[in-house]
């Protein structure tokens, strides 16, 4: 059985993480990492459709692993939270 790997920022703890949204959000992630974008060219670029990426945006910027800037459209990108997180509950 081949496992998947998922971006550490993709897990959620306010959520349960299932297997699509580990892997939705995984590609938001990664893309996001190159530089902040809006919602309508994360989707164009994921190839999924807006309403799927806007509410794991949404998703994540509850677990304060994105923020979104300025006025509509807003750009999303990575805060450092996420790593911040991982680290504290190692600990």
């Amino acid at each position: 059985m081949l496992k998947e790997a998922y971006h550490p920022k993709a897990f959620l703890f306010i959520k349960r993480n299932v297997r699509p949204g580990l892997t939705v959000r995984t590609l938001i992630v990664l893309l996001l990492e190159k530089g902040a974008l809006n919602a309508k060219t994360t989707a164009q670029k994921t190839q999924l459709s807006y309403r799927v990426v806007l509410h794991h945006l949404h998703l994540l910027e509850d677990e304060n692993i994105l923020v979104r800037k300025g006025n509509r459209p807003y750009l999303w990108e990575l805060t450092g939270a996420g790593q911040q997180r991982l680290t504290n509950t190692r600990s």
